[in-house]
């Protein structure tokens, strides 16, 4: 195992404490005098790492023993703790711990470890000249105590598991040193040593379970030995880590504190060993509820490929703020190219008003692991190469690279074409839950009566009928196109096929491939298939060009031949057989309304049951199903851009006032329809006084944003013609109303600012049915302003309506807003106003467009309606002997 006995073998005793590994090195490098230099260095690093290893974890006296031997160094540390065995760290090459055993392989000529009942010694071996070193013998120190129980750990996602061990061995690293100097830091010396021992324990147990590929879902089952009585000692550590955490908040280790989604591992971790070990069934991690900021609908490891393959908007960070990937469609929408934002801070993308907040928002994440967007969808605006401002939904996950760091990936949507659903992982397929269309198996078409189906070459007439009803399910339940294709093709590959191809025909004739489905999910490579293929030109002669051109269904027996192949597409197609490992296909077009969108390919690999043409009926019923879906998708989608259009022509500029600040946002609901009735309005009357209105009509559609469009015109035409009370605007706004074709149910204020640039200031304002005005004055007091209530327009015209009428102090800020920023369906609405005056009081000091932004983050965050604001402050004009704004100029 080792070299023959070596010959001028010197050793010395150290005693348990920090100050041994310093004399350790000092011991070695005076009985290396005269070796080679290198060859020094490297023993004092090694030996420099095995002492601190055995101060802090075996915690007894440690021997060191230096011999050289034919120009060969051995030395051996031994220590007087034969139960604790080794426990090599497979950590991150820049991790702060845990690199002892790591660096002893990786330098050492060779290396091992010998035990017996009085203790264990680890010894390795340098080289200097000589012939290459034999193979190194590795670890196989004596194991640790025999367990007596094994706690059966499922669903353990590795990479937080190695991320969480390194962090619990940092920790208790610091406390320990801490300790050794005479400073405990509030833990108990007994806690502290129960903590590091059992920590050993479980990280032993861990590192030895059986290693084998971990799966792609990054998830594994695994046994971990425990002596059965160490429920108490597991309690200690989890005792200790929690103090840990604290001193970590408070700034007094040089560890950050745990993020959410490792603190909820360790808590599971714990747990199940408690539960287990007092006679409790294992809890699969996967089950455990968590909260959105602890972790994804799914666990998803980090692959920079799903960033660049996504089509949605997509940049990463990581733990230091900076981009580390970016795709093509956040290079559209934000004016810069993938390559150029990677490296750069995140505060590139973040408007200079908001960046000293994401600055102390991140900070404050990192040391107390409380986040307030992670796993939410968040209306602010993004800022783009040009310096404009570009409003987005913010979806952000956090996803775990394989050595355990964390990526921070957000999902940027326009404002206003956000998610339909909850946002989806960039290249993944969101596989069906339960109770979603076909999230299951229909019970009418059992998967052995399928494989019976298939190996006839045909299906039943119940079936193929059960299949057209469910085909066009998929598309008529989700009104996204993708998803939509993404559930047909997982359909299609369960009951007919191995692989499913979707290419469609984009708005400028381009061809673009946006569906690949697999039986097998863990058989794509995301992003590997889908993107723009090239065009189908006249020298296009290949089943795809045909079939795009109106041919088909077309049967392929074979995968078509490389030297049939007149252009690029042709070329693509005949790569795209070879990729999938086709041995026959049938490649269809969709057809719907007299035109063809696109083309299905069906494919079964080689050495199955390949199709014939019994199946080419089916197909054909099939891809009419799916044209038709698409079709109608599209049709969807151009009405919905033109009531987008409409809505975005619809939002205002504000006036400009002297001696008033105005600023506004909208939202469009993070789940549901894109458009709606919410809307806001600000002018100034032919007097000068300013008008004021925000109002939210019925519905979520189109109806809603055209009525909303009729009102909001028809109250400017009566606001400016008259310029009567507030009262009075909207007692006749409501009876033009009543005499639209389809009158409109709407909640609306209407209020004038009165005042000349340097004050003082009057509002008067009348409220059909909408949440009332809240008012923060500069010392941060908010309250809601009371009267001038009536009800809602549509409902009695005749009815009379009040004007209220309150001062607007200098600096103060008046908040118009919709009933989205602040109604909860579990919340009664008493509670919501509350939260909204407190955020509104905090935020008295900020600039204006900070303090709209901000609500918004705060409170617009996952709100399941539009969201108008209208935030008004009278402001002075600065004296000219002023040469610096106030704080709350902006």
């Amino acid at each position: 195992m080792g070299c023959s006995d070596p010959q001028a073998a010197v050793s010395r005793r150290f005693p348990d404490g920090p100050m041994s590994v310093a004399a350790a090195r000092r011991f070695v490098r005076g009985a290396l005098a005269g070796a080679a230099s290198d060859l020094v260095g490297t023993a004092e690093l090694l030996v420099s790492e095995l002492v601190t290893n055995a101060v802090l974890h075996a915690r007894t006296e440690v021997e060191v023993s230096v011999a050289r031997l034919d120009g060969r160094v051995r030395v051996r540390v031994r220590d007087r703790r034969p139960g604790r065995g080794l426990v090599p760290q497979r950590c991150s090459p820049y991790a702060g711990t845990g690199q002892g055993l790591a660096l002893v392989e990786q330098l050492a000529s060779r290396y091992g470890a010998d035990g017996d009942d009085a203790g264990k010694t680890v010894w390795f071996e340098l080289w200097h000249d000589g012939p290459p070193p034999p193979s190194s013998s590795g670890w196989e120190a004596a194991p640790p105590r025999p367990a007596e129980r094994t706690v059966r750990l499922v669903d353990v996602p590795t990479a937080l598991e190695a991320s969480c061990r390194q962090h619990r061995h940092e920790m208790l690293r610091e406390l320990t040193l801490a300790a050794s100097a005479g400073n405990l830091l509030g833990v108990a010396s007994r806690d502290l040593v129960a903590a590091n021992d059992v920590n050993n324990v479980i990280s032993a147990g861990v590192t030895a379970a059986p290693e084998e590929p971990v799966p792609e879902s990054g998830l594994c089952t695994l046994p971990l030995a425990l002596p059965a009585d160490a429920v108490p000692a597991v309690e200690a550590l989890r005792r200790v880590l929690g103090l840990a955490e604290e001193r970590a908040r408070e700034e007094r280790l040089l560890t950050l504190p745990a993020l959410p989604r490792g603190r909820a591992f360790q808590d599971w971790l714990f747990d199940e060993i408690v539960g287990q070990l007092t006679g409790g069934p294992p809890t699969a991690w996967t089950v455990v509820p968590r909260e959105p900021e602890i972790s994804s609908a799914e666990l998803v490891p980090w692959d920079v490929h799903q960033v660049r393959a996504s089509r949605v908007p997509t940049i990463a960070a990581d733990e230091s703020n900076r981009i580390v990937a970016a795709n093509g469609a956040a290079s559209d929408l934000l004016g810069w190219a993938p390559e150029d934002l990677v490296g750069r801070r995140l505060t590139t993308l973040i408007p200079e008003h908001l960046r000293g907040r994401h600055t102390a928002a991140f900070t404050s994440m990192l040391l107390t692991g409380r986040t307030r967007i992670v796993g939410r969808s968040v209306p602010l605006p993004a800022l783009h190469r040009d310096g404009r401002l570009v409003p987005v939904r913010l979806y952000i996950q956090t996803q775990e690279t394989a050595d355990g760091r964390t990526v921070f990936v957000a999902q940027l949507a326009p404002r206003a074409t956000t998610f339909l659903d909850a946002p989806r992982t960039p290249g993944r397929v969101r596989e069906a839950a339960v109770g979603e269309p076909d999230g299951g198996r229909s019970p009418a078409v059992p998967e052995s009566g399928t494989r019976r189906a298939r190996a006839q070459g045909g299906m039943s007439p119940l079936n193929r009928l059960t299949l057209l009803a469910e085909l066009g399910a998929q598309l008529n339940n989700t009104l996204d196109l993708e998803e939509g294709l993404q559930r047909a093709g997982r359909l299609l590959t369960r009951r007919l096929a191995d692989w499913c191809v979707v290419d469609l025909f984009t708005e400028d004739a381009r061809l673009d491939r946006v569906c690949v489905v697999h039986r097998d999910p863990r058989a794509l490579r995301p992003g590997a298939y889908e993107g723009v293929l090239s065009g189908v030109s006249e020298e296009s002669r290949g089943p795809l060009a045909r079939v795009l051109r109106g041919a088909g269904p077309l049967l392929l027996i074979d995968a078509p031949q490389p030297g049939q192949t007149g252009s690029a597409l042709d070329r693509e197609y005949v790569e795209l057989f070879r990729e999938l490992g086709a041995g026959s296909a049938v490649v269809a077009p969709l057809r719907a309304r007299r035109r063809i969108s696109g083309a299905l390919t069906l494919a079964r690999a080689s050495g199955g049951q390949p199709f014939t043409e019994a199946d080419l009926t089916l197909v054909d019923d099939l891809v009419q199903s799916l044209a038709l879906g698409v079709d109608n998708a599209r049709l969807y989608q151009d009405t919905r851009s033109i009531a987008e259009r409409l809505q975005r022509s619809l939002l205002p500029v504000l006036p400009e006032v002297e001696g008033l600040r105005l600023a506004a946002r909208y939202a469009a609901s993070s789940t549901t329809a894109q458009v709606g009735g919410d809307w806001y309005d600000s002018f100034v009357l032919p007097r000068g006084d300013t008008a004021l209105a925000i109002g939210d009509v019925t519905g979520h559609d189109l109806d809603a944003a055209i009525a909303m469009s009729q009102l909001r015109n028809m109250l400017r035409g009566i606001a400016v013609d008259r310029e009567e009370p507030p009262a009075e605007v909207l007692r006749r706004l409501d009876t033009a109303n009543h005499s639209l074709q389809r009158e409109a149910t709407a909640t609306c204020v209407y209020g004038l600012v009165k005042g000349p640039a340097h004050g003082p200031w009057e509002l008067t304002f009348s409220s059909a049915g909408h949440p009332p005005p809240l008012l923060t004055t500069r010392d941060g007091r908010a309250r809601y302003l009371d009267g001038g209530t009536g009800l809602l327009l549509g409902m009695d015209p005749a009815m009379a309506r009040d004007t209220a009428r309150h001062t607007l102090p200098a600096h103060s800020t008046l908040v118009l807003y919709t009933d989205g920023l602040v109604e909860r369906r579990d919340e009664p609405i008493d509670d919501a106003l509350e939260r909204l005056r407190r955020h509104a009081a905090d935020l008295a000091h900020e600039p204006l467009d900070t303090f709209c932004d901000e609500l918004l983050i705060a409170l617009g965050a996952d709100s399941t309606d539009d969201i108008a604001v209208l935030a008004v402050r009278p402001t002075p004009p600065t004296p000219p002997s002023s040469q610096r704004p106030g704080p709350d100029e902006g």
